[in-house]
């Protein structure tokens, strides 16, 4: 239980600290981003739900959804790859995690996130996307061969805070008859995509 109080506090903490630093930025991507604590304790309970062994997280910024998700797989005994293109927040990613002894349980990639997508041979049974909505409909060329065919799940933040940004990639998801997706008005909106 203080384990668990350690890391609600400190996530506050951060989630506080992140916010103040977006409040005073006009340049978007300036800002860090992160996805709000809602979704990221919801994003906690199904990775619990499912009991997740192989999580990889699209746009790490500086880690805060990153330990919501590590919290969780510390009790799946899972592992998780994340990808941020800014080698900066991605070592600030990496020193929270150090912080709260959750660093086993991540790989840290810094890289273009289609490069990884493009090479890469694993399969995952939870992805979450929140990274540049500009790129999710070339994503989707390799994200559903990532995805495990049996009870894989992915999530993409801000479709509802972003609609009109991500209304292609959800009209892709809707044609693509081998998947089944419903949108959460939970945070800035969570879209879930699963095989049917």
């Amino acid at each position: 239980m203080e384990q668990l109080n350690n890391f609600q506090n400190y996530v506050s903490e951060l989630y506080a600290r992140f916010s103040a630093h977006d409040a005073g930025l006009t340049d978007r991507l300036q800002r860090y981003r992160n996805i709000e604590p809602e979704s990221a304790q919801f994003l906690s309970i199904l990775i619990r739900a499912q009991q997740s062994k192989r999580v990889l997280e699209i746009g790490t910024s500086t880690g805060y959804s990153t330990l919501w998700l590590a919290e969780a797989l510390s009790d799946t005994q899972g592992h998780m790859v994340t990808l941020e293109i800014d080698a900066e927040r991605s070592k600030e990613a990496e020193q929270h995690a150090q912080h709260l002894k959750l660093d086993h349980c991540i790989d840290f990639q810094v890289m273009d996130a289609l490069n990884y997508l493009k090479s890469c041979q694993k399969q995952f049974d939870f992805i979450l996307l929140d990274a540049e909505r500009n790129a999710y409909v070339e994503y989707w060329n390799y994200l559903p061969q990532l995805l495990q065919r049996q009870g894989g799940l992915l999530v993409v933040d801000n479709v509802l805070s972003h609609t009109e940004q991500v209304a292609e990639f959800k009209e892709l998801v809707d044609q693509d008859k081998r998947f089944v997706s419903s949108t959460l008005n939970i945070g800035a909106g969570l879209l879930l995509i699963t095989f049917q």
